[in-house]
């Protein structure tokens, strides 16, 4: 089923799935011939909990992809301690930049000050493209009403020249994110509660003020909005993507 071009892969899947919930569509992708190997990508951020517990009840087997860029807020990395166990998820894996690449591009730890697109490439871009070789789908956490060029999201895409991702969340409204949370008793990343709705590396993630975004404190006053790993082969696309 994998010899299909993209394109045909992604749009039979969604025709398939269109009016399925978002477990059914997580139950069912893990093991859909028309995926391939899955594995589960995941920040272990302020929303993250939500497709990590529902992966734990479906697949608590499934890989699970958290890129430690070494730059990330100490509560984070107890975070995704604290969720992996309290879950019972099984094959979390960390991936991350090799002590050579950081030597290399990074010794002193100051890229992200004058090169934020270079910083992320090799803390996070790279890594990932490792790590995914392996697999022929990823999902990830990404919705409709986190907005820019996330607002067309559907439940499966195409990621030339060979994986498909996986979106199960992409039409739930932030209510429903919360809704989730609390139905299942989900604990909470301790930086939520001090006005980090959208968190990154430390270096480059700031408190949100009421009334602006969520991603707003994402590298706060740059044009900067992704970090790479959700752009199609870590690059910017623009307009139809053909596989």
């Amino acid at each position: 089923m994998l010899d299909q071009s993209l394109d045909d892969r992604a749009g039979r899947l969604n025709d398939r799935y269109r009016h399925h919930a978002a477990t059914e569509v997580l139950r069912r992708a893990v093991s859909d011939p028309d995926l391939g190997r899955v594995a589960l990508v995941s920040s272990f951020g302020a929303e993250s909990v939500v497709l990590l517990h529902m992966v734990s009840v479906v697949a608590p087997g499934l890989p699970v992809l958290f890129i430690d860029t070494q730059m990330l807020f100490p509560e984070t990395l107890e975070y995704q301690r604290e969720v992996s166990a309290r879950l019972g998820l099984t094959n979390v894996q960390l991936i991350g930049a090799t002590r050579q690449e950081v030597a290399r591009h990074d010794p002193d730890g100051t890229l992200h000050q004058f090169n934020q697109d270079a910083c992320c490439d090799f803390r996070k871009t790279v890594p990932l493209e490792r790590a995914l070789s392996q697999y022929d789908a990823w999902i990830t956490g990404r919705k409709r009403f986190q907005g820019g060029q996330r607002q067309q999201l559907e439940f499966f895409e195409p990621e030339p020249p060979h994986r498909l991702r996986v979106n199960p969340l992409a039409f739930w409204r932030s209510e429903d994110v919360q809704e989730y949370m609390i139905e299942n008793n989900l604990p909470r990343h301790p930086l939520v509660a001090q006005g980090y709705p959208s968190i990154g590396c430390a270096p480059c993630t700031s408190p949100v003020k009421p009334g602006e975004d969520p991603r707003a404190g994402r590298w706060r006053g740059s044009d900067k909005t992704e970090c790479g790993i959700h752009f199609i082969g870590g690059r910017m696309v623009r307009g139809k993507v053909s596989a």
